[in-house]
Parts: C-alpha cells; sequence; structure tokens
C-alpha cells in the first residue's frame, strides 16, 4: 500500500496484491495493481505519476517478472510501460438453458457420466482453491487467469451472500443480483466433462428463480457447447494491461506451444526498466523460451532486430498478433516473414482473467 503526501496530508493512493498470473499452464510471479486514486481536488497535479513510478520501482525491487492492472485511464498506465494484453469477458444466457445439455456424439460417454466429488467450499479452503484452480490452469494450458494468496480468500468465502462449491478439479462462485432475476457467476473452472456438468447442474437448480447468467467466462468456455441451445450472448466487460518489469525472467517463467520453434533477435527499448533495454536472442523450442542478450545495451539499434518498446513487449507477451502490433506503431524493422511464428509462439486464442 502506497500513499502520497502534501502539507496537508494524504492525498493519493495506490496498492498492489501478491499474485501469479498463469500463461500457457505455467505460472510466474505477478503484482496486480488496484486502487490508483487522487483526492478530487488535486487531481491532475502529478499524483497517479508519482505512484505509479513508486508502485514499479517497488515491483521490481521485489523481484516480479509481471504487473497486470484494469485501466481506469491509460494514458497514464502507458506511460509506464503497461499495454492491453488480454479482455475479461461475460457470457449471458436464459437460465433455462442449463435445463437441458446437448449430448455427446461419442460412441463412448463414460468419462462424463462419472460423479465428481463436489462439496461447498468453506473459508478454511483457501489453499484447496488455489491449488484445484492451479491445476485446471496448468491442465488447460490458460492463458492470463490469475491466482492469488490463500489467506486473500477467506473473507471472501466467509461472505453469506457468496456460493462457493469445490470438485477436486474444478471450482464454482455465484452469487444473485439484488433482485434475484440474475446469477452472477464469478468463475466457474473444470479440468475434465463430468465436473464441468456437474458445476453448471448446480447453477442449473436455480431456474425456477433465475431469469438469466450472466457468466465471467471466456469465448472458448465449455458451456457454448455444453448448453442445447447456443443461446449465450458474449460481452467483452472489461481491457486489462499487462507490465513486462523483468524482461528475461518473464520469457523464462511462461509457457509455450510444444509445437512453436523459433529464434531471432529481438530490440527493447525501455527507459524506465533499462536493464530491459538492448538487443536480445529470443527463443522458443519444447514449450519452453528464453531471452539471451546480444552484446552491449548501449549498442546502435539493428535494422535486422524487430524494436518494441515497453508497452509493445506487454502488448507482445499477452499474444497480440505481430502484424497488429506494426499497425499500431508497437513494433517495427526485422523480418516481417518471421511475424507469423512469432505470432504463433505467444497468440493464445483468447486471454482471460478473473481479477
Amino acid at each position: 500500500m502506497f500513499g502520497a503526501f502534501d502539507d496537508d496530508g494524504l492525498v493519493g493512493s495506490a496498492r498492489y496484491h501478491i499474485m501469479r498470473q498463469w500463461w500457457h499452464g505455467r505460472s510466474l510471479p505477478m503484482a496486480g495493481v488496484a486502487g490508483v486514486k487522487a483526492a478530487p481536488e488535486r487531481r491532475g497535479r502529478g499524483i497517479g505519476t508519482v505512484l505509479m513510478a513508486a508502485l514499479l520501482s517497488d515491483i521490481a525491487d521485489r523481484g516480479f517478472p509481471l504487473s497486470v492492472l484494469f485501466p481506469t485511464t491509460g494514458p497514464l498506465y502507458r506511460a509506464y510501460g503497461w499495454e492491453i494484453a488480454g479482455r475479461r469477458y461475460e457470457a449471458v444466457f436464459p437460465a433455462s438453458a442449463l435445463t437441458a445439455f446437448a449430448g455427446s456424439d461419442l460412441p463412448d460417454t463414460a468419462t462424463m457420466a462419472t460423479v465428481p466429488n463436489v462439496r461447498r467450499a468453506t473459508p478454511a479452503d483457501g489453499a484447496a482453491i488455489v491449488k484445484v484452480k492451479g491445476l485446471v490452469h496448468e491442465r488447460l494450458l490458460h492463458c492470463g487467469p490469475n491466482t492469488r494468496e490463500p489467506w486473500m480468500l477467506h473473507d471472501w468465502l466467509d461472505d453469506e451472500d457468496h456460493f462457493a462449491y469445490l470438485a477436486d478439479d474444478g471450482f464454482l462462485s455465484y452469487r444473485w443480483s439484488g433482485d434475484m432475476e440474475e446469477l452472477h457467476v464469478e468463475e466457474l473452472i473444470a479440468a475434465s466433462a463430468g465436473t464441468a456438468r456437474a458445476l453448471w447442474h448446480i447453477l442449473a437448480s436455480n431456474v425456477a428463480i433465475a431469469r438469466r447468467v450472466r457468466a465471467c467466462l471466456p469465448p472458448d468456455d465449455p458451456v457454448m457447447w455444453l448448453t442445447r441451445e447456443p443461446v449465450a450472448e458474449l460481452h467483452q466487460a472489461d481491457a486489462w494491461m499487462l507490465r513486462v518489469v523483468d524482461a528475461p525472467a518473464a520469457i523464462a517463467g511462461r509457457g509455450f506451444p510444444a509445437g512453436a520453434t523459433m529464434s531471432l533477435a529481438i530490440e527493447i527499448s525501455d527507459r524506465l526498466r533499462p536493464s530491459n533495454s538492448g538487443r536480445w536472442s529470443l527463443e522458443v523450442s519444447g514449450g519452453a523460451g528464453s531471452l539471451t542478450r546480444l552484446g552491449d545495451a548501449r549498442a546502435e539499434p539493428s535494422p535486422t532486430a524487430l524494436s518494441v518498446g515497453a508497452r509493445g513487449f506487454a502488448a507482445l507477451y499477452g499474444g497480440v498478433p505481430v502484424p497488429t502490433l506494426r499497425l499500431a506503431g508497437l513494433a517495427a524493422g526485422g523480418d516481417p516473414s518471421a511475424d507469423d511464428a512469432l505470432t504463433a509462439a505467444f497468440c493464445p486464442a483468447f486471454t482471460i482473467d478473473h481479477y
């Protein structure tokens, strides 16, 4: 937690949470920035700038490779190297759709018939929930979601208006809207077909009251294929921004598609994190990546290397296609014929975040 002060006292504050973020089935430490604010009568006087400088410095000193935030304003965060790297989505559909699931077109549906062990989660289940969520994100090669420290979940689970269910390979969290017409699903993840159906059936038990379901889900969530009628409407709820704080550690900690193989030179310019700046060799193979410095970080830019700034590198890390970065002025140079390989290495189908 950080505070900005003048002679009259506290005029602004900000904080970040200790988290882990998942990238193609692997997780690494991430600082989740939140609550950046200034007193209304002091806005426009650089308080946010001072706070973001302090946060970035402390995040780096504590060894976080990545930082993520939901922006209330773009220019402030972009000035410090954060850039849009993913989105949070909501699926909205009639609750009645949960009363009829589509059947499988496979001859053997034994795995779907297996009844999983599902129970109500309690405030003592923080560590178990974090473990199960990590298992699901790892198995399904998710890109973008995060997990928090177990102690941070206690009060959230202790809320009598919050319904949470835990399985060996899945987790469900939801609430009712104020008018009791909507189920607000904060999270529903599962690593097996049986668990996915079991958790959706729990929600279906509320259809006598609920009219709609509003669920925080990625566009490729299996419910789009589970319900007999394809009635879900997908909405983009929020965009989130990423900052690569330690470039070599961020690449080393990230997962990549097992079949992706590439090697190229990349030039990073990061005035606020000089240790990220310079010419690097980016290598990806066997599901892992590395970033190795090439020569003097102060050397002249190379026309043969793909050139990106802090924002461009953050967007690339998050899976934004290289041609998009070029068109946005966030990448230049290098060999355009290598763009497809670089995009394939970094680009997931969707980036999501449960924040």
